[in-house]
């Protein structure tokens, strides 16, 4: 069983930076893709970002591309996400996930943080 714990979420204004950490135990993190997906009040949760095993492919939604910046380092069985010109609209809940390279669906789930941003 992995157990993932978020980190660095919080209140921030319109244009600013947060970046949120992903630490992960229980398992051998550099055998999963790592994402990052959020949910916003009333919403569906989105895909955010995910990077492969490697940290050598990432993908982004539409809605980050050019802002948000994913990365994991795998000495330290983390993931982090980089956020930049922060939106109201970027304000959601966000978790980090895991799934295994051929895996259809995430098999570990964090517990989510809090990212506020105030217009």
């Amino acid at each position: 069983q992995a157990q993932l714990v978020e980190s660095g979420g919080g209140l921030v204004q319109a244009g600013g930076s947060l970046r949120l950490s992903c630490a992960a135990s229980g398992r051998t993190f550099s055998d999963y893709v790592m994402s990052w997906i959020r949910q916003a009040p009333g919403k569906e949760r989105e895909f955010v970002s995910s990077i492969n095993r490697s940290g050598g492919g990432t993908a982004y939604a539409d809605s980050v591309k050019g802002r948000f910046t994913i990365s994991r380092d795998n000495a330290k069985n983390t993931v982090y996400l980089q956020m930049s010109s922060l939106k109201p609209e970027d304000t959601a809940v966000y978790y980090c996930a895991a799934r295994g390279h051929y895996a259809t669906s995430y098999e570990y789930w964090g517990q989510g943080t809090q990212v506020t941003v105030s217009s």
